[in-house]
C-alpha cells in the first residue's frame, strides 16, 4: 500500500511538472522572463511586482525605478555599492543569514547572486534565492521562495527561471555605470606600464648616452 501510495505521489509530481503552462512575461520594454501562465501582477507607486507558484516554489520578480534625478553610477565599484546596498535593505525587513553571495553575468550587464535563509518558530527553514540587476533608470530583483524539504527538487526550476531573463540589446555596460573596467586600462597594461614599461625607458636612456660617449670618443 505504502509502494502504491508512494508511485501515485510521484506521478502526481512528475505530470504537474510537465503540465505547469509557462508564459513570457514582457517587465518592461527593456526584460522580459517566464512564468508560470497564472501569476500575478501589481504596481505600487510604479514600482511592479509579478508574483507566481511554480511546481516546487514561489517566484517573485520586481522592477524598482530608481528615480529620474538618480546620478548615474560611474564606476565599477559603484556597481559593487549598489549591490551591498540591495542586499542590506533586504535584510532590513528580513531576519535571515546570507548565504553563497556573489556577482554573475547577464549578457553584457553585471547582475548579484545571494541567498536568504530563514527559520521561524516551529523551526521550519525556507529560504529565498536572490538574482538582482542594477540598471541606470530601474532595478530589478528575481526571486525564488522554497522550503527546506524541496532543496534536493528545485534546482532545475531555479536555473530555468533565471536562464529565461532575457535582456534587449539596447542596454548595456554603461547603462550600469559609466566608465565600464574594459574601456580604461587593464590590470595586465598596469603592470606594464610600472613594470616593464619602466625596464623599456631605461634601456632606451641607456641607449642614447652610450651613443653620445660613442661619438665624443670618435
Amino acid at each position: 500500500m505504502k509502494k502504491s501510495l508512494l508511485v501515485f505521489s510521484l506521478f502526481l509530481i512528475t505530470h504537474y511538472s510537465f503540465s505547469q503552462v509557462i508564459k513570457t512575461v514582457k517587465i518592461d520594454s527593456l526584460i522580459t522572463v517566464t512564468l508560470p501562465a497564472e501569476y500575478f501582477e501589481k504596481d505600487t507607486l510604479g514600482q511592479q511586482t509579478f508574483t507566481a507558484k511554480s511546481t516546487y516554489g514561489f517566484m517573485v520578480v520586481e522592477r524598482i525605478p530608481n528615480g529620474q534625478n538618480s546620478a548615474p553610477l560611474k564606476k565599477e565599484k559603484d556597481l559593487k555599492k549598489a549591490f551591498k546596498d540591495y542586499v542590506k535593505e533586504v535584510m532590513q525587513v528580513s531576519s535571515g543569514n546570507v548565504l553563497n553571495e556573489r556577482d554573475t553575468t547577464l549578457g553584457t550587464l553585471k547582475a548579484h547572486l545571494f541567498t536568504i535563509k530563514t527559520e521561524d518558530d516551529n523551526g521550519d527553514i525556507q529560504f529565498r534565492e536572490f538574482l538582482f540587476l542594477y540598471t541606470r533608470y530601474a532595478s530589478y530583483s528575481f526571486q525564488y521562495f522554497y522550503k527546506d524539504a524541496q532543496s534536493g527538487l528545485i534546482g532545475d526550476e531555479v536555473k530555468s527561471f533565471y536562464s529565461s531573463i532575457k535582456l534587449n540589446p539596447d542596454l548595456q555596460s554603461d547603462d550600469q555605470y559609466l566608465t565600464p573596467t574594459g574601456k580604461g586600462i587593464t590590470g595586465g597594461l598596469k603592470a606594464w606600464l610600472y613594470g616593464g614599461g619602466f625596464i623599456v625607458v631605461l634601456i632606451i636612456v641607456f641607449a642614447i648616452i652610450s651613443k653620445r660617449k660613442r661619438k665624443k670618443v670618435a
